[in-house]
């Protein structure tokens, strides 16, 4: 956009420019013109005196004379032809054709005095000529050869002048349009990053309010808007969060008194009864843990988006961590789940020397234990393995599985919030835990990507940019 406005603003000054220049040379080739015509008129009329004088006294030396001190002081030719001969002076002959045509019209008793509007550049000259004599006799011609050189000169010199204005105003003008178009965009500028901050983060800074009166207007508005919007947006995730957290006091009141009225209940089919809503309830109190873990986990994604467009890269302010203790820690934990399921959890040695992230270790330790989870619930049975692997750039922590995984259109649609399999909906589950992981890999510089695993099987891999290598590395026991 700035190089649109900038080309037309730069068009319209070289324009502009160009028209003024071109009025003022045309204005200047006319007066040079108009001068010398004058004075060249003025000369000949002289001679056309001097001559009529000596065509009545039959004597031409003053007139000889006149034409050759003239010829000699300004280098143009005189030809005056009287009844009795012709006179010449300055090398001017009759053989020319411009010459002829111009006695011949003389010679009709017609003046011809006008001159050509100069031209800066070019060669030659043009003659003027007049008759003399009564009112009802023509008694000869008078032609003076115009030399040119000396006013174009002059007007070279001044198209010299005008050139050199003309491009300094050029520079001034391209200069004052650079500083209208910065002027103008800068608003639109500000205006379109503030726009992609509100887009990435939900929120955006205020707006100064510079540039055109519309833009200025345009942007106060939009301060407005974008202020509605982040309180909106911060209303809605405090009210999921807080209505979530209040949730949990009345279920856990109604869990006491399920548990109550089992201990009152005589039969076994009044006690499978209380079970299933037991069941159900155990459902909500997971529905609402995973609400609430994903309102945090979105709302630190948030907080890293706010930060990556208002100042550094995200990953940046963060303490180095090893990944490895924290990947035992956490397989160590889920292995009495896995048992339970029939599964087996493999940590494979680190890579040597030892990487290092620049992540949160509670939220990689909440995410390496919902991948593992997952994996339990949905791969009874199967090898899970976990492992840190270092590449080109890029530092990964891998969870994978042998069990049934996902399809391709499946793991598209995995980190949907409530999103489950077809395959999964007997074993208990919310449809959040990708989801989390998602967001939370995103709010420390990371991403989670899923695959599959040969032959068969799911791959979840957090990918972190650029890991640290510590100066020396030492192999995890």
């Amino acid at each position: 956009m700035k190089l649109r406005v900038l080309g037309v603003l730069s068009l319209l000054s070289v324009l502009m420019v160009i028209i003024v220049s071109n009025a003022i040379l045309t204005s200047a080739s006319r007066e040079l013109t108009q001068e010398l015509q004058i004075n060249r008129v003025a000369a000949l009329n002289r001679f056309a005196q001097v001559a009529y004088d000596a065509a009545l006294d039959g004597d031409s030396t003053q007139l000889q004379r006149e034409m050759d001190t003239y010829s000699g002081l300004y280098e143009e030719g005189v030809l005056i032809r009287l009844q009795r001969g012709t006179l010449r002076s300055g090398g001017v002959s009759e053989d020319r054709a411009d010459v002829r045509e111009a006695i011949a019209r003389a010679n009709l008793n017609l003046s011809d005095t006008t001159l050509a509007p100069l031209q800066p550049f070019g060669t030659g000259s043009e003659v003027i000529s007049r008759s003399f004599g009564s009112a009802s006799q023509v008694l000869g011609e008078a032609v003076l050869e115009v030399n040119l050189d000396a006013a174009r000169h002059k007007l070279r010199e001044r198209w010299l002048v005008v050139g050199l204005a003309a491009s300094a105003l050029g520079a001034v003008l391209l200069l004052g349009a650079a500083r209208v178009t910065r002027w103008v965009l800068r608003p639109v500028h500000r205006l379109n990053s503030a726009v992609t901050e509100l887009e990435a983060t939900g929120r955006t800074s205020h707006l100064p309010e510079d540039g055109p009166p519309e833009l200025r207007e345009l942007s106060r508005s939009f301060s407005t808007m974008a202020r509605a919007v982040s309180e909106s947006i911060d209303s809605q995730r405090q009210l999921i969060a807080d209505t979530s957290h209040q949730l949990r006091n009345p279920v856990g009141a109604l869990r006491l008194r399920i548990d109550l009225l089992q201990l009152e209940l005589e039969t076994g089919r009044e006690h499978a009864a209380a079970a299933g809503v037991l069941a159900e309830l155990e459902r909500v109190e997971e529905i609402l843990d995973g609400v609430l873990k994903l309102a945090a986990a979105e709302h630190r994604a948030f907080e890293d988006s706010a930060r990556g467009a208002l100042g550094p890269a995200s990953g940046q302010d963060k303490a180095l961590i090893d990944p490895f203790p924290v990947l035992q820690e956490e397989v160590e934990r889920a292995e009495p789940a896995a048992q339970r399921a029939g599964a087996s959890i493999v940590l494979e040695r680190p890579p040597d020397p030892a990487v290092q992230l620049a992540c949160n270790s509670a939220e990689l330790a909440q995410m390496v234990g919902e991948l593992l989870n997952n994996a339990i619930k949905y791969a009874p049975g199967a090898t899970i393995s976990v492992a840190v692997r270092k590449g080109t750039g890029t530092a990964t922590i891998e969870v994978s599985d042998h069990g049934p995984g996902l399809s391709a259109d499946e793991r598209a649609a995995a980190t949907t919030r409530f999103w489950r399999s077809s395959r999964h909906r007997e074993v208990r589950g919310n449809g959040l835990g990708m989801t989390i992981v998602d967001k939370l890999a995103g709010a420390n510089g990371g991403r989670l990507l899923l695959a599959e695993r040969s032959p068969h099987g799911l791959m979840a891999r957090i990918e972190f940019p650029h890991p640290l290598v510590p100066p020396q590395g030492h192999p995890h026991d």
